[in-house]
């Protein structure tokens, strides 16, 4: 018999699995670093089958809730992992896509968050992030680079931002977002009329959003990443 008898009407036998780490993990019982049973003890110890414990387990390290335990052995190959960023960049790039969530919706959440983020950031980056922000910025300044390897960098820059946030869920809601742009926004740049006035109108951009965030002015520097985020938005239809 399963440890506890409370399986859903219906449910199918992986999410028994799921539903077990879910509920050790909102209890308390399982944490970040904690090891699961091994395979087969954890079949046995909930009445299902291995193959249902490999595609709950599956499941949830496709969430970024589990991840491989290197090196276990026989005791148990699955750890608690907690990486909710490769989760909410996979979900969020396959719903944008698809359609799921209009491009206008996304980029409403988009300046909310960047708001945020960047004026975290003038606050928490150190010179170790801001170098990192100066790479992305100073690459963007090549006019030999394609459109393309422009929204790398121009992606790069915003995640640069993100990152010295200094607030793990702002960063990771703030980077998932701007991934999951990344190609709505380079089938913008592809069908853009005037792409160099464009590209001159991005750059002039995110140098005064550095400069901003260089002295430390949060309140401008929002204004300056919401601006941004929208003109370039008008500025390509493709998004609309």
């Amino acid at each position: 018999m399963p440890e506890d008898d409370a399986r859903p009407s219906g449910a199918k036998t992986w999410e028994v699995v799921v539903g077990w780490v879910e509920e050790r993990i909102l209890d308390g019982r399982l944490v970040r670093g904690s090891i699961l049973p091994a395979e087969r003890e954890l079949a046995t110890q909930l009445g299902v089958s291995r193959a249902a414990v490999r595609e709950g387990v599956r499941t949830l390290q496709a969430s970024g809730v589990l991840c491989p335990n290197v090196g276990a052995g026989a005791t148990g190959g699955t750890m608690v992992a907690g990486e909710p960023h490769v989760a909410l960049t996979r979900m969020l790039r396959m719903h944008v896509a698809l359609a799921n969530f209009p491009a206008r919706d996304v980029t409403q959440v988009r300046v909310v968050l960047e708001r945020l983020s960047t004026s975290l950031a003038c606050a928490h980056a150190d010179d170790g992030a801001r170098a990192r922000m100066r790479e992305a910025l100073n690459a963007m300044d090549d006019d030999e680079l394609t459109r393309k390897e422009f929204n790398r960098f121009d992606t790069g820059f915003h995640v640069a931002i993100a990152r010295a946030a200094g607030n793990r869920l702002a960063t990771d809601l703030t980077v998932a977002i701007r991934e999951s742009m990344r190609q709505p926004i380079m089938r913008g740049f592809d069908e853009v009329a005037d792409w160099h006035l464009l590209r001159s109108q991005l750059r002039s951009q995110h140098h005064a959003l550095m400069s901003a965030i260089d002295a430390r002015s949060a309140a401008e520097a929002a204004d300056l990443v919401e601006h941004h985020i929208w003109s370039a938005y008008e500025a390509m239809p493709r998004l609309h």
